[in-house]
Formats: C-alpha cells, structure tokens, sequence
C-alpha cells in the first residue's frame, strides 16, 4: 500500500512541475480519447468513463502527459470505512504523514451495508509509448466533487453499533495520503492499440471513498466525523480515439 501510495505523490510532483512547460513547448495538437471502464473485487465494483486529452512528448514521441475529466460510480456490499483526517491517523498533517505509522488506537470504522458513491473529478495521466501499438502509464483524480444518497451505518467502535445517517463527502482533492479529502480514483495500466480508433485497457484500480457521518460518532482523541475505505480492484476498458 505504501509502495502504491509514493508512486501515485511522485507522479503527482512530476507532472505539476513539468506538464505547463511541456506542454507550452508542443506545437501538435492533443490527442482526445474517450474510455469507459468497469473493475471488480470481492463484494465491491466500479464503473467509469473518462475523457482525456494526452499530449505526446520528446524527440520520439514516446512520453505521454494528459489532463481530463473521469465519473467514478463505486458500488459495495458491507464495506468497512476507517478513521479519515490524518491528524488522527497519523498524529499530524503535512507530507510527512506518508514517513509515520498510523496509530491504531485513533483509528475507529464506521459500517457501510451498501456504499453508493459517484466521484466527478479532474484527472492526470502519464504514460508512456512502449510500441506503437502498446502503452503503459499511471492516472489519478485531483480534485473534484462527489454525489450519492444517504445511507445509513453502524459505528462499531466506541459506542458499539451505533446506527447513524451518512453521506458521501461533497468534496474531493488529492493531497498526500491520509490528508487527501473525499473520493479519488487511480490507476497504474496497459493499453493494446487494436486500430486507428479502438484500444484495450487493463489496470490495476485505487480507490478512495469517503463519507461523513451526520454526527461525529468518534470522540477519541477528538470528535470525528469523515470514514474511507481503501480499495484495490482490477478493471478493464476500452479507448475510443477522436481525433
């Protein structure tokens, strides 16, 4: 998971630093493509669609850097969501929490039976042309909104099964680890070019979902009302080029 989590703040570091020069520096249009996904794990899968304009960068072309809009529709089935802030987690904020260990007396979880979530986020990819018909690369949701109803939960720590109301949190930004806020998606993939239009993709997905209890039911070691759960999946697309 920490290995997950530093590839995702370094892609980040990079393309925020480099990616206006870059493109500044492109006379060749964008590249817009349109993909739309689904991934799976046990009890818990996702839908999604993307539009994404990708940039093909160097003496050859091969580096890719592109920025989009992705829709992340998350369903689960009894979904176990922890303790969010990282000053509870962590003990503090800041980039630093990435280095610290989380403290699991902090940590407290909030019981979903059935999660809806829906994340509107602006996007970042980065890739790379391994052939002309292959490609790799790694994308991640900045920032955004989330949408959902509201559901009921049981808190069962503390105060033992506590049955309160939640509901997605609204708002969605990609900072680093525990201090990101809401619901994000990512990917590490592989992208097969079957024609001049249509390509395969097969991913790895992160995902992070968020929701905000109507109280906050945690009081140790203050009060605490944001719960995410942190999911793995693998997940399939197909690309449509538009130009």
């Amino acid at each position: 998971m920490k290995c997950i989590l530093m590839v995702r703040i370094k892609s980040l570091i990079f393309i925020s630093l480099f990616l206006p020069i870059l493109v500044s520096a492109q006379k060749s249009l964008p590249t817009k493509s349109f993909d739309l996904g689904v991934g799976g794990a046990s009890n818990q899968g996702t839908l999604s669609a993307a539009y994404i304009y990708d940039w093909s960068l160097g003496k050859k072309e091969k580096i890719i850097v592109g920025i989009g809009g992705r829709v992340t529709s998350y369903i689960g089935a009894n979904q176990y969501y922890s303790t969010a802030p990282a000053k509870l987690t962590s003990g503090s904020t800041g980039p630093a929490v990435f280095f610290k260990e989380n403290i699991i007396a902090n940590i407290d979880t909030f019981l979903i039976a059935k999660p809806r979530v829906v994340a509107m986020n602006a996007m970042i990819n980065l890739g790379y042309k391994v052939t002309q018909k292959i490609s790799v690369g790694f994308n991640i949701d900045a920032i955004g909104f989330s949408v959902g109803y509201k559901t009921r939960g049981n808190y069962i720590n503390g105060s033992q099964g506590q049955n309160v109301e939640a509901k997605p949190t609204v708002f969605n930004l990609l900072l680093v680890s525990d201090n990101d806020l809401g619901s994000l998606n990512s990917e590490f993939y592989g992208k097969y070019k079957l024609n001049e239009t249509i390509s395969l993709k097969a991913a790895f997905q992160f995902i992070f979902t968020e929701y905000t209890t109507e109280i906050p039911v945690q009081q140790f070691p203050e009060p605490n009302d944001r719960f995410r759960n942190k999911s793995s999946m693998f997940s399939a697309a197909v690309s449509f080029q538009l130009n």
